[in-house]
């Protein structure tokens, strides 16, 4: 079987329902998220690199088709219209480390409908995912104020794959470097990691440790140095370190206890010792939040390991994003279900300074002050240009922070600026409204706001 099958079983009746009425237009699915996280004043848009190499690469084979078949309790040979199957569209999308706000689509995809249909779970779930992490791994380097961050999180991570996925977004927003061998090897992130406490518990004694590990790693080592007594086994580094020449470039970590204390009382006897420009590395459950008590209190910290907290987004772990049909054979259409409402039509979205942004229909020229951030990377299947590299995802990033006000960079209450709604957009928006509920009883139409007009813009939707 190959991918895709990795899809909810109604894209599959869908997709084949589709196929039997020959129902094959060109259809436009917009994907957003509907509202931001608590706590969350920005996104930075990921995932759409996994989502272009699935695109790529689909294709439904007799295996695939098994696979639904069986599924469906039905034999293959009522599945067939879906075999050969593969994604010949068009691809429309925010590139990766450029900060969304609500509403506003990251992505959208223009293909004959079985096909933009019967991808939706996989790319959804890809961008969703991807862009949670982001966000929040993005929030720590605001946090940290140009200190380091450094990702540990792959062993707490809801799998290989999302801990693979969680390193490479960490360095796309700015972190530098991963525990993750993997990530660091394939990405060409720099891989950073100490010792557990249960290589200190195999000796003798701490000394003990410490000066094997130093013996099988020559140049700086980061000695972990809380495992019985932390301020003892900061003097007992010291003493190591000095000994063996060991200061410029080496560290101690970490891992517990009030890491504000210890680092000052660290950072003294480090001193004491003649050790200046050993560094102090902390981590232990830290995440934005905790970063940023600890910076705002000067604490003598230099480098930040987040972990688990970041790598499945502890306190926001999932996106209200969705994916949905805008147009079909040229005909634009919506969504009126009550506090789920869509705006219709392919969109743009028009970058003006503050993040003052504004979505509008694609074919619209922009704003004098305004740049589009929707970019077509994906033509008759195929990717039109080449994969970033991470540095350029994390220029994007840095660019687009520096316009963000700084109420949305906040760690704590932050205020997400709210994009508004162009004139045309709101005028088709009303017009299929008008259509729709001509076309169906009329206590069956509730006035909504589109999801992709978020509440608070400046143009509301006519009614």
């Amino acid at each position: 079987m190959s991918d895709a099958t990795t899809t909810d079983l109604y894209e599959v009746t869908m997709a084949m329902s589709y196929l039997r009425e020959e129902m094959t237009g060109q259809a436009t699915f917009s994907l957003f998220v509907r509202n931001l996280p608590p706590e969350r004043g920005f996104l930075v848009a990921a995932g759409l690199e996994s989502a272009l190499d699935y695109l790529a690469d689909f294709h439904v084979g007799p295996e695939d088709v098994d696979a639904f078949a069986s599924a469906l309790h039905r034999p293959p040979g009522d599945l067939e219209l879906l075999l050969g199957l593969t994604f010949t569209g068009q691809v429309r999308a925010v590139p990766e480390g450029r900060i969304v706000l609500a509403g506003e689509p990251l992505l959208e995809v223009t293909a004959p409908l079985p096909q933009a249909q019967l991808v939706e779970t996989y790319v959804l779930n890809q961008l969703s995912h991807q862009t949670t992490i982001a966000s929040k791994a993005a929030r720590c380097v605001v946090a940290a104020a140009g200190h380091p961050v450094v990702d540990f999180s792959l062993r707490r991570s809801h799998g290989p794959q999302a801990g693979f996925q969680a390193a490479r977004l960490g360095a796309t927003v700015g972190f530098a470097g991963t525990s993750n061998v993997a990530a660091a090897t394939a990405e060409g992130i720099p891989a950073v990691g100490t010792m557990a406490h249960s290589f200190v518990e195999a000796f003798a004694s701490e000394e003990d440790s410490f000066r094997a590990f130093a013996r099988s790693h020559p140049g700086p080592v980061t000695l972990l140095v809380d495992t019985y007594d932390t301020e003892e086994g900061v003097r007992v580094a010291a003493r190591v370190l000095r000994d063996l020449d060991r200061g410029p470039g080496s560290a101690i970590r970490l891992d517990s206890g009030d890491l504000g204390s210890l680092a000052a009382r660290a950072r003294s006897l480090l001193d004491d010792a003649g050790l200046p420009d050993v560094r102090i590395v902390a981590s232990g459950g830290l995440d934005e939040y905790a970063v940023d008590d600890l910076v705002r209190s000067g604490a003598p910290i230099d480098t930040y390991a987040v972990g688990t907290r970041v790598g499945v987004s502890a306190d926001a772990p999932y996106l209200d994003s969705a994916y949905k049909l805008v147009e079909f054979d040229g005909r634009p259409v919506m969504k009126l279900s009550s506090a789920k409402v869509t705006a219709p039509g392919r969109k743009q979205v028009f970058r003006r300074p503050g993040c003052a942004d504004e979505i509008a229909l694609a074919h619209e020229q922009p704003p004098a002050d305004g740049a589009p951030l929707l970019e077509t990377v994906m033509l008759n299947g195929r990717r039109t240009g080449r994969r970033p590299m991470l540095d350029e995802c994390r220029a994007r990033l840095a660019a687009d922070l520096g316009e963000l006000p700084s109420a949305a960079r906040r760690i704590r209450a932050p205020v997400a600026p709210r994009a508004t709604t162009s004139e045309r957009l709101s005028v088709l928006t009303a017009r299929v409204r008008q259509r729709i509920e001509d076309e169906m009883p009329a206590a069956s139409a509730r006035p909504q706001v589109p999801e992709s007009a978020p509440p608070g813009s400046h143009r509301s939707v006519p009614r």
